[in-house]
């Protein structure tokens, strides 16, 4: 697909949600909160790469 064309579909990201239900964009704690959740599940809870066993 050409750069064009991507930059076209990426432009409409999330345009076909209503605003009263971007829930993220109108509480930033909500987002906050689900980005280190997310980040711990991860496992990238605040640790470095260094210290990874495995």
């Amino acid at each position: 697909m050409n750069p064009e064309r991507r930059r076209e579909i990426a432009r409409k990201g999330g345009a076909s949600v209503p605003g009263e239900k971007r829930s993220f964009a109108k509480d930033r704690d909500l987002a906050a909160s689900a980005g280190r959740k997310g980040g711990e599940a991860s496992r990238g809870g605040g640790r470095s790469r260094n210290n990874r066993q495995g």
